[in-house]
């Protein structure tokens, strides 16, 4: 007899002993102990023993539930199947191998001919746990299979992309002639997400037509699925043409196939089939047919779709609005982006993200920046590695190395920079800023680089004006394995462009398709362009053009007008700006570069019709700005900016230059030209620096500009630097300058 003691008022007699007593009710401070003075059951009936093991399990107290059993064992009460049932569902559950590898073994040793349903549950287990070696060596043993141990192997494989030997225990089941179940396909199907696994699944396929299955609407929107993601889109629609009755998620299914092979059109048919056949809509068919529409940028056919969304009351769904903010965004229609996202109730880190990109997208980069400092102050849970992302970029246009840097040690310290396009982003950003230093330690801190972060500190090197760092750095990614991409050639092109490397640049151009298998686009030849005129070599450049495999494009004849202005080559940049002119009508510098060698050339009536032209064309040049950090803040001038507090102090530094304006290299005659270019941007710039460092000779001054650096401010900053011993460093659109003791890096390759 057992005997048996219960620490509280609680009687066995009252426990319910049924085979469906609710052990979940049970409480876990039922124990086991020896008395004499205790309740005595017979130790064969075990009841309130099994039902407290069972609470145990449920409750997931493992150890305890162990420690337990030990003492049933001494007390010689067994342990029912359905208590095993249950202690192999916690180990599952839990992930707790250990304990069914405990489990298991006694159950080996006091369970004669276990049934298959508990077998299974081992089997089960040990799937669960990832211990496949176990799990064969169960399925193996077991004298009796049955269609749950088959899928639960099946589904186990598949699930862990062991795809052999999913398929082959499929094979042996069918030989041994066993009916596969439904469940058996659709987990088979699942697992075919390759194109590589096309011809199991047509096998598969065929299985199921001889079964008989074929108008299972699960098994059929397997199939289906299973095309999809095999890239066997003709099979898919096949399948789902003879579908007797085509579910949503069949729709879906095949309209997501469409859009990730670039039939976005196709997916629009599709969905417009779907609205005449008044098949029930579900929030996911919304966002694959904004995803269609953004791809298309297909405005007027999203916002119809807006209006469903708006009718049916899913804009403030953070599954639908988000698709909707992303549709807009991508179709340059921002105010509706916005909007779009107001209306979402709760937004999720992708949605924030996705408005963020929008800011970026649309140049509106400083309120990129403060919505994300407002988000990291409020709510750090819906910020991801793709918001970061975006503000790394915004800081790269910014050039705000500072916010750059803070936001960098926030990534890291959340863990949300993105193994490749954020640390890539990271890499740009610093270059872009001037701090090559930083680039250089993101890019060594990457323990496989891929091509885009080769990519984006080859450029960045270029953009400093490394040439011949980048260039040894692109040998070295090459003698690595990775191979370069059309983008990298780019990179390799201008840092050619802005050392003047014409016979390098020939060179990389010649081998892209002939040793790295790239082929040459009109970009690349566009860089060709540019470095042949920039060097002076404007036949030699006209003679390209016209053997180019590829009829020059807008870039093509700006490239080369810039050329001619910058060697004075008035002729060949007549050609230039009319062949500019009539690719790109709305590109100023088809006017003001060739008013500029007019009026050089003293031909004020061919300058003045080009000024005219623009006026007709309601054309103006883009207003140039420069900015410099002083203390943390930034301070931005434009031409002839007078709203600076310290404008008078600015301008009187200006005049201290007075004798380079009068008798240097301009020879400037007349006052009011000289008051023009006191006027210039970057030279207020440069004041400001100089009254900011406070004779601090050491000090460098760094500006920012969004336009080129024009010749005449590129003297000037030469001049400085010699005058003053400041080291001068300008970023423009183009690359960085750096002036110091009368000479620029660039060679004057600006």
């Amino acid at each position: 007899m057992t005997i048996l003691t219960l620490q509280s008022s609680f009687s066995p007699s009252r426990i319910p002993v049924t085979k469906h007593a609710n052990f979940d009710q049970i409480p876990s401070w039922v124990s086991l102990k020896s008395s004499t003075s205790s309740v005595k059951i017979e130790h064969k009936q075990g009841q309130v023993e099994n039902l407290h093991l069972v609470s145990l399990s449920k409750h997931g107290k493992l150890n305890e539930a162990f420690e337990f059993f030990q003492e049933m064992d001494k007390a010689g009460v067994s342990i029912s199947p359905y208590s095993y049932q249950c202690l192999f569902e916690a180990c599952r559950e839990l992930r707790s191998l250990y304990h069914g590898r405990l489990l298991h073994d006694r159950m080996r040793t006091k369970c004669e001919n276990p049934s298959v349903t508990l077998q299974n549950c081992v089997l089960q287990m040990y799937c669960e746990c990832g211990s496949f070696e176990d799990a064969d060596k169960v399925f193996d043993e077991m004298p009796d299979l049955n269609s749950v141990s088959r899928v639960t192997m099946i589904s186990a494989y598949a699930e862990q992309g062991l795809l052999d030997k999913a398929v082959g225990l499929f094979s042996r089941m069918v030989e041994s002639g066993e009916k596969p179940t439904s469940s058996v396909f659709t987990t088979l199907l699942k697992s075919l997400v390759k194109p590589s696994a096309l011809g199991i699944g047509r096998q598969i396929h065929s299985h199921v037509i001889h079964a008989g299955l074929c108008s299972n609407a699960s098994i059929e929107t397997g199939i289906l699925n299973m095309y999809v993601k095999c890239g066997w889109l003709v099979g898919a629609k096949l399948v789902f043409d003879q579908m007797a009755v085509k579910k949503p998620v069949a729709w879906t299914g095949l309209m997501v196939g469409y859009t990730q092979a670039g039939r976005a059109r196709d997916a629009l048919k599709l969905f417009v089939d779907l609205v005449k056949e008044g098949v029930e809509w579900d929030s996911f068919v919304f966002s694959v047919v904004l995803k269609a529409c953004a791809s298309l940028e297909e405005l007027t056919l999203g916002r119809q779709v807006h209006a469903c969304v708006a009718k049916l009351g899913l804009e403030s769904e953070v599954s639908v609005g988000t698709p909707l903010v992303d549709f807009y965004i991508k179709c340059s229609s921002f105010e509706s982006a916005c909007r779009a996202f107001e209306k979402i109730t709760e937004p999720n880190d992708v949605s924030w993200s996705a408005i963020i990109s929008g800011y970026c997208q649309m140049s509106q980069f400083e309120e990129a920046i403060k919505t994300f400092q407002s988000l990291r102050s409020k709510n750090a849970a819906v910020l991801n590695s793709f918001t970061y992302t975006s503000i790394f970029q915004a800081c790269s246009v910014l050039a705000d190395c500072n916010i750059g840097g803070q936001v960098h040690a926030d990534a890291i310290k959340r863990s949300l920079v993105g193994s490749q396009y954020g640390e890539s982003a990271l890499i740009t950003m610093y270059s872009k800023c001037g701090c090559l230093d930083d680039a250089n330690e993101v890019f060594e801190s990457m323990d496989n680089p891929d091509i885009v972060a080769w990519t984006a500190f080859i450029s960045g090197h270029a953009y400093y004006g490394n040439a011949s760092e980048a260039l040894r750095l692109f040998e070295k990614m090459v003698s690595c394995g990775m191979k370069p991409n059309s983008v990298t050639f780019i990179a390799v092109l201008t840092a050619c462009s802005h050392a003047g490397l014409v016979a390098e640049g020939k060179h990389y151009l010649d081998t892209m398709l002939r040793i790295y298998k790239v082929a040459p686009t009109i970009d690349h030849y566009d860089c060709m362009i540019d470095i042949y005129s920039r060097a002076g070599q404007l036949d030699e450049a006209l003679k390209f053009m016209k053997d180019m495999p590829c009829e020059p494009d807008a870039m093509s004849w700006k490239c080369f007008l810039s050329g001619c202005w910058t060697h004075k080559n008035l002729e060949l940049g007549e050609i230039a700006g009319e062949e500019l002119r009539r690719l790109d009508p709305e590109d100023t510098a088809g006017y003001v570069l060739p008013f500029n060698l007019y009026t050089q050339a003293g031909k004020w009536e061919e300058a003045a019709e080009m000024m005219k032209l623009m006026n007709e064309r309601m054309l103006k040049k883009e207003l140039s700005c420069s900015w410099i950090r002083e203390k943390g803040k930034i301070h931005r001038f434009i031409v002839g900016d007078k709203h600076h507090p310290q404008t008078h102090e600015i301008y009187e530094k200006l005049k201290e230059f007075d004798d380079f304006m009068e008798g240097d290299v301009f020879q400037c005659s007349m006052t009011e030209r000289r008051e023009q270019l006191l006027d210039h941007s970057e030279r207020l710039a440069i004041a400001f620096g100089l009254i900011s460092v406070n004779g601090n000779a050491r000090a460098p001054i760094k500006v920012f500009k969004n336009l080129r650096a024009c010749p005449d401010c590129h003297e000037f900053a030469k001049h400085v630097s010699l005058v003053t011993g400041h080291e001068i460093v300008i970023r423009d659109s183009r690359r960085f300058h750096h002036f110091k003791e009368g000479k620029c890096s660039c060679n004057d390759y600006w």
